[in-house]
């Protein structure tokens, strides 16, 4: 159990992050996977302690955050259509806003990000930050009626009000919510350790997730096809 476990984890491109690990790479490919799919550092610990692997919060935390910075994450796409949203999230009592865009059609998250209130000024911060990561000459925006219309604008992007296609990023919010439910969207932390948390769960879903709408493959595997 333990070595299927540990074999559908492991992944040769791995090697090269964590090649000075004292630690065999399959078990820190798992731990990893446990931690970005919604388990607590105590939680993966304890786990890995049950398998006969001792190791500290700190390793674990070191080993998520080596792998979510050992590249650019996600690579330049150039996506045809693209729905942004944002959705509230509670950080240590306060509100924040969490900004994100997916490419509808392949489903690969292009961005996150973290800002302190939802209008159009920080949506067309959001935008040009994507502007400076991918492709966007031929993207056509999904939006709702909120100030995104404004900022596409302003930037001289392209976009449309949709409330059917643009669902997808709702999907997602929702996928990630259900993710954290033990928190009830809210985080104890700073900003940057929430950031860096929801880098680890992008990775993760566009890299490992199979998605039934793609045949079973990840959104980086459809956009590698």
């Amino acid at each position: 159990m333990l070595a299927d476990l540990l074999s559908e984890s492991y992944e040769p491109g791995l090697e090269e992050p964590w090649e000075n690990e004292r630690t065999a790479t399959p078990v820190r490919a798992f731990a990893v996977r446990l931690h970005q799919t919604g388990c607590s550092l105590r939680e993966t610990t304890t786990i890995l302690a049950e398998l006969g692997v001792k190791r500290s919060h700190g390793a674990v935390w070191n080993w998520a955050h080596r792998l979510s910075n050992s590249g650019h994450d996600p690579p330049e796409a150039q996506p045809k259509r693209v729905a942004v949203d944002e959705t509230a999230v509670k950080i240590t009592g306060e509100w924040s806003w969490l900004y994100a865009a997916i490419d509808t059609d392949i489903k690969l998250i292009l961005d996150v990000a973290l800002l302190g209130r939802h209008a159009t000024d920080p949506a067309a911060t959001f935008l040009q930050k994507l502007q400076g990561k991918h492709d966007l000459s031929e993207t056509e925006f999904l939006v709702d009626q909120f100030g995104y219309r404004t900022a596409i604008s302003r930037l001289g992007l392209s976009g449309r009000v949709n409330y059917t296609d643009r669902t997808r990023i709702e999907k997602w919010f929702h996928t990630l919510k259900m993710r954290v439910d033990r928190f009830h969207n809210s985080w104890v932390g700073s900003r940057a350790i929430v950031r860096k948390w929801l880098e680890q769960f992008m990775h993760y879903y566009n890299r490992h997730r199979p998605h039934q709408g793609l045949d079973g493959r990840t959104p980086i595997e459809e956009l590698q096809n």
